[in-house]
């Protein structure tokens, strides 16, 4: 397939016939890619022959430095195969793979990585050197990982199916084997280098294996063999100072790492035990990149003003609202900054503390002694507290607290789980709360979302089709003109399309009108068209502005967002 590349070459005048048959002679006797043995004749600089290669064939050019090469994919395409035709991949997204190689015309190296991987292929060009380099990066990092699990030898430690006969001694000597140390401290600094979100270990039947969220988002990161289950779960609760002995019962705890020069990070800790292990969950808790500016966090300039004047009154309710992992501790966080004064006393009721804030008086629950959300608040009432947040409200018994405190000229923050701001009047109803109380004390409930930005290294414009956009509630005679962007895929963005988040909101101010509709008995359809005639902006409309700026797209505007 190579001379094809060299009879290109002779065609546009690059190469002489004789420089050609110089070259195929040496490619005979020792294989390998014709521009290779072109290139270290002198006959063409290894530059001259990309350029050519890429302009014949249509192909663009890529630099291989700059591509932060994931682990998973050395397991997608092995090796030896690699190495045998000359590529490295890039990046996969969705059902797509992008190889990086110097011969676009090697058919069956295409083939070869197609029905081993089962994806579509895409071809990139890069230099001999870059693929090499590639490849290095690459599938070194793999060995990373296999050579401190080969470290551990065939012994390493037994798999134990049931809670009877297990030798802790045994069990706490190996989880302080260097190797197990190692790679558990890898998979966590990994887990930061990929500004990853949550870290889950995952026991199953037959496989084990880490995944990390990013951007919200779950990726598979490697699967360590089954007979580190035991030492690598173990390990987790050792740092965080779990009891190893206790593996029927959930447990939490905190890890605390130092990085580089004097970074802390802290991972807070959940383990569960499962039908075939326990499965740990890490969440990153980086204090450096919580974001406390309000003007920053994605609210709608009439948004933030509805916000800001809710907590700026001395009494009254605003609760935040949405599933987990959508930001609500973020934008509680950020009110309570912007309410961090030092005429003003703030008491909070948290399960667990995330982040220290100065100047606050927070307050970590403690439910198997009976330090609960609804203690917690009997004790601030007599505290003589100005502000109080509680962490979520869970039951009556909280709810009624935090209603009665916010009556009494407290102002109360708190988060619920529902799916819109509307739906957490009927949520409170349900619980038991009187309509007249609900009526009476919130100010405003916020519902908020988290939506993957496009990476603005990578970000091309694209026009979508008109009837898309009519589908998900764009108005026709505006769907004609909308120019969104999507990402490309980038060695910044490891070839996602997109890096960080950004948030999506839907406030609802509690007006005379509205407070009429609760006490009347009104269903939540009815208040949430209500808010939409008094201009309450809803989530999927927040996502259509973000799709129309450019800074989201239409797959994470559904993925996150309900038709209204």
């Amino acid at each position: 397939m190579s001379s094809r590349v060299g009879d290109l070459l002779v065609k546009t005048g690059v190469i002489t016939p004789e420089q050609l048959s110089l070259a195929s002679g040496q490619q005979s006797g020792g294989g390998g890619f014709i521009g290779s043995y072109l290139v270290k004749l002198g006959f063409i600089s290894e530059e001259d022959l990309v350029q050519t290669i890429a302009k014949q064939y249509g192909v663009p050019i890529v630099t291989l430095d700059e591509y932060s090469l994931e682990a998973a994919l050395a397991q997608l395409v092995p090796q030896n195969l690699a190495h045998k035709h000359h590529l490295v991949p890039l990046v996969q997204k969705d059902n797509t793979l992008t190889v990086a190689m110097m011969d676009p015309s090697n058919i069956v190296a295409l083939n070869d990585i197609k029905f081993i991987t089962g994806l579509d292929i895409q071809v990139v060009i890069a230099s001999e050197r870059d693929v090499k380099t590639g490849q290095e990066k690459l599938y070194e990092q793999a060995v990373a990982y296999d050579k401190l699990i080969d470290d551990l030898g065939e012994e390493g430690v037994e798999v134990v199916d049931t809670n009877e006969n297990i030798d802790l001694n045994e069990l706490e000597k190996a989880t302080e084997d260097a190797p197990v140390v190692k790679l558990v401290n890898a998979i966590l600094t990994d887990a930061i280098k990929k500004r990853a979100s949550d870290v889950h270990v995952e026991p199953y039947e037959k496989t084990f294996r880490v995944r990390f969220r990013i951007d919200g988002v779950m990726y598979e990161i490697m699967k360590p063999p089954q007979k580190l289950k035991n030492a690598i779960t173990s390990r987790l609760k050792i740092m965080a100072d779990l009891d190893i002995a206790e593996r029927r019962l959930p447990q939490d705890g905190r890890i605390k790492l130092k990085i580089g020069s004097g970074k802390e990070m802290d991972f807070r800790v959940n383990v569960l035990p499962t039908l075939f292990g326990e499965k740990v969950v890490l969440r990153l808790l980086d204090k450096s990149n919580l974001q406390l500016d309000m003007a920053k966090l994605g609210f709608e300039p009439r948004q933030l003003e509805l916000f800001k004047e809710a907590i700026g009154k001395p009494h009254g309710m605003v609760l935040v609202t949405g599933p987990t992992g959508s930001g609500k501790t973020t934008t509680l966080y950020s009110a309570l900054a912007e309410l961090n004064k030092v005429d003003t006393n703030i008491s909070t009721a948290e399960d667990p503390v995330e982040f220290n804030l100065g100047g606050i008086n927070q307050a970590q629950m403690h439910d198997d002694i009976g330090f609960n959300f609804a203690t917690a608040l009997r004790a601030f009432l007599r505290q003589d507290p100005d502000v109080i947040m509680v962490g979520e409200v869970r039951d009556y018994e909280t709810a009624e607290i935090a209603i009665k405190a916010s009556l009494t000229g407290h102002l109360v923050l708190s988060t619920l789980h529902t799916n819109d701001a509307p739906s957490s009047v009927n949520r409170l109803l349900n619980m038991g709360v009187e309509p007249f109380l609900v009526a009476s004390s919130i100010n405003l409930i916020v519902a908020q979302r988290l939506a993957r930005r496009v990476c603005s290294e990578c970000s091309e414009e694209i026009q979508i089709n008109p009837e898309i956009l009519v589908d998900i509630g764009v108005p026709a005679a505006e769907a004609k003109l909308v120019k969104s962007r999507q990402g490309k895929g980038c060695a910044k963005c490891s070839g996602t399309g997109y890096k960080g988040r950004i948030a999506l909101y839907e406030v609802m101010p509690m007006t005379e009108e509205l407070r009429e509709f609760v006490q009347n008995g009104a269903s939540t359809a009815e208040i949430k068209r209500a808010a939409i005639r008094q201009g309450m902006m809803t989530l999927r409309a927040s996502a259509l502005v973000r799709l129309k700026e450019g800074v989201t797209t239409v797959e994470e505007v559904l993925r996150v967002t309900a038709a209204d």
